[in-house]
């Protein structure tokens, strides 16, 4: 047992669970705008959260807070430079559009993770920016990054889905930034530190109503689809009310980032 236990915790801290969730929104991707599965995107994607993740969260405990590097600290640098080779070998499978659109986004990653800027902290760090910037990021990753590489155009329906991938990921971030608000430097001004938690989940349960609505302006309009976000909205909502900071941690890392995992094998199955 305690074997599992070490393995799953393995599992989340690593950011192989984050990493699927982005790869369950870029396969939601190709089956919205009708795309083949195209393997170098996804898992282009999928390899490159688990860096990008795994750089801004260890990055800060050994560079700034000169964490000692433990074995477990070891073995996440060691998966993570796996990783970003297996990110460089698909990276050179892009078509050179996407592959200039990707850079910029890791550009964004970096901005938020070092401090370019002298005498200025990370954008990690500046009040009130980061629930945007991952946002986002996680928009720019998993749906322009896999429409460009298909050489979609850019139709009504696109604009659509970015506000909506938007809005997922910025309510998702609402729970983490609730769960989080006893541990967050009270310089982040996240959103529960600047309206309080009473209002931060009003906040997200309203941005709920757009986030299905807006699947009625679609150019198709798919009932399986609704019917689908419908249950999304509900299992957010649920999330969303229970949220509180004595939740364990697995309620932010594992179940809420589950969401997108389910939305996409919702849709696998039945959409």
């Amino acid at each position: 047992m305690k074997v599992v236990t070490q393995l799953f915790n393995f599992y989340i801290i690593s950011s192989i669970h984050v990493a699927l969730s982005c790869y369950a929104l870029v396969r939601l991707t190709f089956h919205m705008f009708g795309i083949e599965y195209d393997e170098s995107m996804a898992l282009f994607v999928f390899f490159g959260t688990i860096v990008g993740y795994n750089f801004v969260k260890y990055d800060a405990l050994v560079r700034v807070n000169r964490v000692p590097i433990g074995n477990q600290l070891k073995i996440i640098a060691v998966f993570s430079f796996c990783s970003l080779l297996l990110v460089g070998y698909y990276f050179f499978q892009l078509k050179r559009i996407t592959q200039i659109v990707s850079v910029e986004i890791f550009a964004i990653t970096a901005l938020y993770t070092l401090p370019f800027f002298p005498n200025r902290k990370n954008a990690r760090n500046w009040a009130g920016v980061k629930i945007y910037i991952v946002a986002l990021c996680w928009v720019g990753a998993t749906l322009v990054l896999p429409l460009i590489n298909a050489e979609i155009a850019f139709t009504s329906d696109f604009y659509l889905k970015c506000v909506q991938r938007f809005i997922l990921v910025f309510v998702l971030i609402l729970i983490f930034e609730i769960i989080d608000l006893a541990n967050d430097d009270p310089h982040l001004q996240t959103v529960p530190q600047q309206i309080g938690v009473k209002r931060t989940k009003i906040l997200g349960l309203l941005l709920l109503i757009p986030f299905y609505l807006l699947e009625f302006f679609k150019s198709t309009l798919d009932n399986n689809q609704l019917m689908i976000n419908l249950i999304m909205v509900l299992v957010l909502s649920l999330f969303i009310v229970f949220a509180n900071e004595k939740r364990s941690k697995y309620y932010t890392s594992f179940w809420v980032e589950s969401i997108p995992i389910f939305w996409w094998l919702m849709v696998a199955f039945y959409g």
